[in-house]
């Protein structure tokens, strides 16, 4: 059986996604300021535009998100499976 988990801690989201070879991108909404939050994995998608963990943090920080994330699939295998959520 597999389980996700919730976490606001920086330092575990970015170690997760380091460990996929993720790197933190976002999905420009109206401005530079912000965006739609991701971690992209592998070959870059065209409407992402990296950025870097400082920025990633600032606007997770500033939206009040949580980051809901699986470690492994039910058959033990590493899981990319992540969603930025509001915090309780």
């Amino acid at each position: 059986m597999s389980s996700s988990e919730t976490t606001t801690d920086h330092k575990v989201i970015q170690k997760w996604a380091e460990k996929r070879d993720g790197k933190p991108a976002v999905i420009r909404a109206g401005g530079k300021g912000g965006g739609v939050l991701r971690i992209d994995f592998g070959e870059k998608e065209e409407e992402f535009d990296e950025i870097g963990w400082d920025e990633f943090f600032r606007i997770f920080d500033e939206n009040k998100l949580a980051f809901l994330y699986q470690d492994k699939t039910k058959d033990g295998k590493t899981s990319r499976f992540n969603k930025f959520v509001e915090r309780s």
